[in-house]
């Protein structure tokens, strides 16, 4: 098994409080970022940054649809780690300054892949895949946090 890794990033013409504050709050704004891909969207625990457990169905392609229940954590300042219970998946966000009112938005999604020909399609095309899921993401951040 290989890792699998898709990385995606954006300046956001907001400071990075106002960015960091915006993702972690799973219980309003959160599901508004989330294109058509995510579905049966829940808060079970807090809602605001560490200590939440959301639960969503992330469909990333016609085929491949994941259960994930995601543990928050906050490892440090900007930065927030959701781990997957049902999976070995683990998406870090990370928001940093990034000169005046601006700030930088990363999104890092690692996993265990599968092994053989299908795995190669896994790490060939899955991370081009949620690359595009979370730029959609990425865009709607922007959008609720620019003034």
């Amino acid at each position: 098994m290989a890792q699998v890794e898709a990385t995606t990033e954006r300046i956001i013409a907001a400071d990075a409080e106002t960015v960091f504050d915006t993702l972690a709050d799973y219980a309003g704004a959160r599901r508004k970022l989330l294109p058509e891909h995510f579905s049966e969207y829940e808060v079970l625990e807090g809602g605001d940054g560490e200590g939440t457990l959301v639960h969503w169905k992330l469909q990333a392609t016609s085929k491949r649809v994941r259960d994930c229940m995601l543990e928050v954590t906050e490892p440090s300042d900007g930065r927030l780690v959701e781990k997957d219970r049902n999976s070995s998946m683990v998406t870090t966000w990370t928001v940093t300054p990034a000169g005046e009112g601006k700030s930088k938005a990363v999104v890092t999604t690692v996993w265990n892949g599968a092994g053989g020909i299908g795995g190669f399609f896994e790490r060939t095309f899955a991370p081009k895949g949620l690359g595009r899921i979370y730029d959609t993401v990425l865009a709607n951040l922007a959008r609720e946090t620019e003034a």
